[in-house]
């Protein structure tokens, strides 16, 4: 039986000639490690030819003996000049991978699935393939490459990713999977996505103002975690700030951020813009006396009108946890408010069951549920934490009801502390 760095190199080849001989392929129909070692410049985004190399196989694998290797292999052929290497006859390899343990692989690689799709009418793992790998466009090293094409055409926005923090769809946790969301928060998700499937048909009908959302309600509830589960449910980079981290001590200067903000975000689109502390720029105003945050609030509702998922590609959300403080100006901006309320008893119940469902225990949740009125999914999650580090300090990984209980006296300590009169 042929060794995995046999297997490795096999699989780099069929990727390559596959992918070169069928045209309807596109860069998500690779593994990322094909993507990698197939793309321009490192940019991630692969081009036809694709050429294998001794020096790619070299760099993949950190072996130098592939001259040696590849030619005890039948259906491999080696070229001097370039020290290229080629495979003597597609579906023979094919058949070969698949005969000697390469099912694995095939199951993962979506355009090895593809041919056999294509030439057995029993092999039907395509799609399932394509599914387990992520999109390319949802990778950093893709972002990187949109940021950097951005900043050659423009150096100006520099400054407004230095305001930022950019996170690709890949590197957030969050998912809807993991979140407990109420019926109108799950009709908003799918509302936006039909938005973002039908722009053309929005665009060609002038219907501009569609993806303005605003999140409203306490800390904890959830705001930012859907917020980050949008990203990688729409496959959009998220543009995350906080309006508190870009106001300037310089006249002028916060309403120049804020402008840079939204052009980077329509520059770097389709994406998200994620505003935090929403309402701090608007609480500043009341107490302001030289004009600055007036004009920064002027300058936030401005660009809030010229932003828009069917123009722009652009999904704004901002979130606040003080409503009351926002005007109504700031409010007729926005085509959705979303409310965040603290749990009831069955969404704690559904928090509780999420978060413990890859631990072992013995406990009663609908008691402990029935216990937690007033707290946040944050809190909820923060009592399963400190319930796990209760067990772990008894030297135990099965979690009992007093871990639990332990837990939320934690809790409730902890917002005893918080709303403790010192003076």
């Amino acid at each position: 039986m042929p060794d995995e760095i046999s297997l490795v190199i096999v699989e780099l080849l069929l990727s390559a000639e596959i992918f070169n001989t069928n045209t309807e392929l596109v860069t998500n129909d690779l593994t990322p490690r094909c993507r990698e070692l197939f793309s321009h410049n490192g940019s991630g985004e692969v081009k036809r030819p694709v050429v294998v190399s001794e020096s790619i196989i070299g760099r993949v694998l950190g072996i130098s003996d592939i001259h040696e290797r590849v030619n005890r292999h039948p259906l491999i052929r080696y070229e001097e000049f370039g020290h290229r290497l080629h495979l003597t006859n597609l579906d023979l390899a094919v058949q070969w991978f698949r005969k000697n343990d390469g099912l694995p692989y095939i199951m993962k690689n979506p355009s090895i699935a593809y041919y056999l799709e294509k030439t057995d009418k029993n092999f039907h793992e395509y799609e399932n393939a394509k599914k387990s790998n992520p999109k390319f466009e949802d990778t950093r090293q893709h972002l990187d490459a949109r940021i950097a094409r951005a900043l050659e055409d423009d150096e100006r926005l520099r400054s407004g990713l230095d305001l930022i923090i950019v996170s690709a769809p890949e590197e957030v946790e969050s998912s809807l999977e993991d979140l407990i969301c109420t019926q109108e928060q799950k009709d908003i998700i799918k509302k936006v996505h039909i938005a973002q499937e039908n722009r053309d048909f929005l665009k060609k009908h002038r219907i501009h103002e569609v993806g303005k959302l605003l999140f409203v309600g306490p800390p904890g509830t959830g705001k930012t975690s859907l917020a980050l589960a949008l990203s990688k449910e729409l496959h959009l980079p998220l543009l995350e700030v906080r309006l508190s981290m870009i106001t300037s001590q310089y006249l002028g200067e916060t309403s120049k951020n804020i402008d840079r903000i939204f052009d980077f975000a329509k520059k770097l689109s389709p994406s998200i813009l994620f505003i935090d502390e929403f309402d701090f720029v608007a609480k500043s105003r009341v107490t302001d006396d030289h004009g600055a945050m007036k004009r920064a609030v002027n300058s936030l509702l401005k660009n809030i009108d010229q932003v828009s998922l069917v123009k722009n590609g652009v999904l704004l959300i901002a979130a606040t946890n003080h409503p009351q403080l926002l005007d109504e100006a700031a409010w007729r901006r926005f085509d959705e408010i979303v409310p965040f309320e603290l749990p009831d008893i069955l969404m704690r119940e559904a928090i509780i069951n999420s978060v413990v469902k890859t631990l072992t225990f013995s406990a009663d949740l609908n008691a402990l549920a029935a216990n937690t009125e007033g707290l946040s999914g944050a809190d909820l999650r923060m009592l399963v934490k400190e319930a796990i580090m209760n067990a772990l300090m008894d030297k135990r990984e099965s979690l009992v009801q007093k871990d639990f209980e332990t837990g939320l006296h934690s809790i409730k300590s902890r917002s005893d502390v918080r709303h403790m009169k010192w003076i």
